[in-house]
C-alpha cells in the first residue's frame, strides 16, 4: 500500500474518485481538484473530507489547475475529472469533447511540470472505444468508434484522445504515465446517471424499474472497490507507465433485464420491470478482457454482483434516512 506520498487527484469529489481519497487517506497526503458539479466526498467520506485538501476549480481552466498541482508538489497525479452518463453526454457534447480532451492535455502538463519528483500519473480512458459489440476486447484490440454527430461516439472519441495523450507523454518525456479502461463500474457513492444505481434505489423504494430497450443488451459490472484496486495497481506496479489496462470483472456479466430481475430479487423488493423506448446508440455487447491487466500488474477483480448488490443497497439505504 502507497505510504508517504503526495496524491493530488482531478474528480476527487467523484465517485471513483472520493472512493480512491478514502483508501489512501491515513497514510499520504491528499489533495482533490474538483468544480463539485457533483459531490460524493460528502457521503463517501463524511467528516473526513475534512482531511483532505481540496481546490474548487475546472479542468479546462488551465491556469488554476497548474497552480494547485505546483502548490501541492504531487508524486502521483490520478485525473479522474471528465463529463460522463449517457444523459450529461448527449445533453452537452460540445462539453463532452472539450471537458474530456483539454482537461487531459493541462493534467499532463501539469504534472510534467512537477519533474522528478512525480512517480506516477493515472488518466481514465472508457470501455466505450471498443464500440458497441466488445466481447474479450483486450488491450491489442482495434479500437471501434460509430457515426459521425451520434454523442455516445463523441465521448468515446474524447477518452481515446486522452488515452493516445497519456502514452504519448510517456514516449516523448517519460512521464510515468498508465491508462486505465473503467467497465461498468458501479458501488456506494456512484451520483448521477448509473444504470445499476437507478436500479438499486428504485427497487429500494419498490417502484417501477425503467429498461431503455429490449433489455438483451449485455454488460459486465465491476465494484467500486475493484476498480480502486485496479488504479492503486497502475500507481504501485512497476510494469504499469506507458500501457493501458482494462479494468473491470469479466465474470460479472448480465443482460440488463437479468441485472434488473438480480436486483429485485437480491433486495426483495415488490418492483415491477417496464420497458421504454430508447433513442440513441446504445452499447449491446460489452465484457472485458482483463488477462493482461492480470498479468503485467496482478489486478483481477473480486467482487460479484451478488456481494457488490447488497453493499451498495446498503450505501442507498443510508443516505436515505437522512
Amino acid at each position: 500500500m502507497l505510504e508517504n506520498k503526495r496524491v493530488f487527484i482531478t474528480g476527487g469529489a467523484g465517485f471513483i474518485g472520493s472512493n480512491l481519497a478514502g483508501l489512501l487517506m491515513d497514510r499520504n497526503e491528499i489533495a482533490t481538484y474538483d468544480n463539485y458539479a457533483r459531490d460524493a466526498a460528502s457521503t463517501v467520506l463524511g467528516d473526513n473530507v475534512k482531511r483532505i485538501k481540496t481546490y474548487r476549480g475546472d479542468v479546462t481552466d488551465e491556469a488554476t489547475l497548474a497552480a494547485a498541482i505546483k502548490e501541492f508538489r504531487p508524486t502521483h497525479l490520478v485525473h479522474c475529472a471528465a463529463v460522463a452518463g449517457i444523459d450529461t453526454v448527449r445533453q452537452k457534447p460540445v462539453s463532452t469533447l472539450e471537458i474530456n480532451t483539454l482537461g487531459t492535455v493541462y493534467a499532463l502538463r501539469g504534472a510534467l511540470a512537477v519533474g522528478d519528483d512525480i512517480e506516477r500519473v493515472v488518466t481514465f480512458s472508457t470501455s466505450e472505444i471498443f464500440g458497441s459489440h466488445a466481447y474479450g476486447s483486450n488491450e491489442t484490440s482495434s479500437a471501434v468508434i460509430g457515426a459521425v454527430g451520434e454523442a455516445r461516439w463523441g465521448y468515446a472519441v474524447s477518452k481515446l484522445a486522452t488515452e493516445h495523450l497519456t502514452l504519448a507523454y510517456w514516449a516523448q518525456h517519460k512521464l510515468p504515465t498508465v491508462a486505465l479502461r473503467p467497465f461498468n463500474v458501479y458501488g456506494p457513492g456512484q451520483v448521477g446517471e448509473g444504470a445499476l444505481s437507478t436500479f438499486i434505489k428504485r427497487a429500494i423504494r419498490n417502484e417501477p424499474i425503467q429498461i431503455h430497450g429490449s433489455g438483451t443488451q449485455i454488460r459486465a459490472w465491476c465494484y467500486v472497490n475493484d476498480m480502486v484496486a485496479g488504479v492503486m495497481a497502475a500507481i504501485e506496479h512497476p510494469n504499469a507507465p506507458g500501457k493501458a489496462f482494462n479494468i473491470g470483472n469479466p465474470r460479472a456479466v448480465t443482460t440488463i433485464y437479468g441485472l434488473a430481475s438480480t436486483v429485485i430479487r437480491l433486495l426483495g423488493s415488490s418492483s415491477k420491470i417496464e420497458f421504454t423506448w430508447k433513442d440513441y446508440a446504445d452499447i449491446e455487447l460489452r465484457v472485458p478482457d482483463t488477462n493482461w491487466a492480470r498479468t503485467q500488474i496482478d489486478f483481477e477483480a473480486k467482487v460479484d454482483l451478488e456481494e457488490g448488490i447488497p453493499l451498495t443497497a446498503e450505501y442507498y439505504r443510508s443516505q436515505m434516512k437522512k
